[in-house]
């Protein structure tokens, strides 16, 4: 079942991202920095109550000087509204109401959306009577916090938890789905055009977890396909800064319902740092990842491409495993070759070992490579597959302290040369065995 989302919307420095940072300490193993990507972080997945959900900071409102002010604000609040099941209204309680809250407040009283208004900054017990200003916005008591002191966050986490509608459990479509995700304007539409044309289509009449979208169903040499297409289902607002958040956004969307991801990056334009916040999600949702280079045919002269692929290699070095396709939507070139790719992802995805495999993998890691710390050596006791889709693996070692980073890098390697493993992650888990 995929999260509900929830958006916090309101002017820049209301402290959004404040409220994300503090969100995300102790969640260290679903937020973590990932190695080659400089980035902010806009969204959390969290739990509190025994709820999952994913917040979704809005950035701040990206305002060019051609565009005033309250037109910015309209447009990401109904963007806001149209995306997310519970929309928190951010406020600076110092400064009170300021001009173009109002404005905000107005969209949102009419979105029949849940909304939190939550007055930030106020550090002090006794500033609380700064919440009375905001009562003039509509939205019924603000609440007061202090992300940066982290005063009344907890109380928050229990207003964003009650604000859900009852958990329902959903029907796992039988296909496997596959999200087309990537910046605006790379071709994410002209692939799935291309992709679902292959035969013949049929649209599927079970809704999808995404409000008002329709998923498509493609069927190749007997096996249907779920494509989840993140283009062209709404608008994207055209608001500068903003056209990121929500191509993020509804890639986390799709990405929650998906086994594979179909990123796709303009070889024209090459790698931008938006393409590795992308990657860098689909690593976080641990799907499959097929990184689709379109646009190939514009590519003319040996220098480019080498420039390229040395922007793959080093800017999506964090997602190296991934299987790359270079592809013309508008030629059909190296179109055909995606579905053998995406089976090869798919099989490798939902790969099961058998005991007698990881033993003797077991057995031959122990005659290579073996770390220490302060002179003593890691021991690998045992090994058992605990999941797949995709492949986890727990390892019992003696000492927990000598596994590091680079080892568990090393083992990655040694995983994908011995069982030919490409365009899955490998989830592996360490636990210390009891003396």
């Amino acid at each position: 079942m995929a999260n509900p989302l929830v958006a916090i919307v309101g002017r820049p420095n209301v402290g959004k991202s404040t409220l994300i940072n503090r969100l995300a300490r102790g969640r260290q193993a679903i937020v973590h920095s990932t190695p080659g990507v400089t980035r902010d972080r806009n969204y959390i997945d969290a739990d509190w109550a025994g709820r999952s959900f994913t917040l979704v900071d809005t950035g701040g409102i990206g305002v060019g000087e051609e565009q005033p002010m309250q037109s910015a604000i309209k447009d990401q609040a109904m963007e806001a509204i149209s995306e997310s099941d519970v929309i928190i209204f951010m406020v600076d309680g110092r400064s009170g109401v300021v001009s173009g809250d109002d404005v905000v407040a107005d969209k949102l009283r009419r979105s029949k959306k849940p909304v939190i208004l939550v007055a930030n900054k106020v550090d002090e017990p006794d500033d609380v009577g700064l919440k009375y200003d905001f009562f003039s916005l509509g939205l019924g008591e603000p609440m007061v916090i202090s992300a940066t002191h982290g005063l009344g966050v907890g109380d928050l986490l229990d207003e964003i938890v009650k604000s859900f509608p009852a958990a329902k459990e959903e029907k796992k479509p039988s296909e496997p789905g596959i999200a087309i995700v990537g910046r605006p304007n790379v071709g994410k539409s002209s692939i799935f055009n291309r992709l679902v044309r292959e035969d013949r289509v049929v649209v599927s009449d079970i809704p999808g977890t995404t409000r008002d979208s329709i998923d498509v169903v493609a069927k190749w040499s007997g096996q249907d396909y779920r494509f989840i297409d993140t283009a062209g289902l709404r608008k994207i607002s055209k608001l500068s800064g903003d056209v990121e958040y929500y191509g993020t956004l509804r890639a986390v969307k799709a990405l929650e319902r998906a086994e594979i991801a179909l990123i796709i990056i303009d070889a024209d334009e090459g790698v931008t740092e938006q393409d590795q916040k992308i990657a860098a999600i689909s690593q976080e949702k641990k799907c499959a990842s097929i990184i689709i280079l379109n646009k190939w045919d514009l590519i003319e002269d040996e220098g480019s491409v080498d420039k390229l692929m040395g922007q793959v290699g080093r800017k999506l070095s964090f997602i190296n495993w991934a299987i790359l396709a270079k592809v013309s939507a508008i030629s059909g070139k190296g179109i055909n070759k995606l579905p053998e790719m995406i089976n090869t992802a798919l099989d490798n995805y939902r790969m099961e070992f058998t005991t007698k495999s990881l033993n003797s993998f077991l057995a031959d890691l122990s005659k290579g490579h073996i770390p220490t710390k302060k002179g003593k050596a890691l021991k690998l006791k045992y090994i058992t597959q605990t999941n797949h889709s995709p492949p986890s693996f727990l390892f019992f070692v003696n000492d927990l302290r000598i596994v590091d980073n680079a080892y568990k890098r090393y083992l990655d390697k040694q995983f994908r040369e011995r069982f030919h493993i490409k365009g899955t992650p490998i989830i592996l888990n360490f636990r210390q065995e009891k003396k």
